[in-house]
């Protein structure tokens, strides 16, 4: 259940920065299009983060303590950029014009809600 609770966060933290971003289009047709493309995309970003976020960080352990973790924003930016060619390639209403300042600032806004709704949604695991 905590799996489920936690993509249908992770979709409306996209539907809120194709809302406040310009530069990442949700181009679905009908509202239900709208809500399963999000919710496709929402399973690729969680994938993408699972797969690659740890090997990132062990192999540039250095280039995060030089900068003072400061990377991980371009790192989450990349990862956005490749959640939506990932989307592209499953041609899902899903895109991600550029890097700066589309991204960088969608990353970061989806980790900052998701983060605030995660707090405030339970998912069952501190029963």
């Amino acid at each position: 259940m905590g799996i489920i609770i936690r993509l249908v966060i992770t979709a409306v933290s996209l539907w809120i920065a194709t809302l406040v971003i310009d530069g990442i289009d949700l181009t679905a047709g009908s509202t239900t299009g709208k809500a399963g493309t999000l919710l496709a995309v929402a399973a690729i970003f969680g994938l993408v983060n699972a797969v690659l976020r740890p090997i990132i960080k062990t192999v540039g352990c250095g280039l995060y303590v030089f900068t003072l973790g400061l990377i991980a924003v371009v790192v989450n930016g990349l990862l956005f950029m490749l959640t939506s060619w990932i989307a592209g390639q499953f041609d899902l209403g899903f895109h991600v014009d550029h890097f700066w300042p589309s991204a960088v600032l969608g990353a970061l806004l989806v980790g900052i809600v998701s983060w605030v709704l995660n707090m405030l949604v339970p998912d069952g695991g501190d029963d």
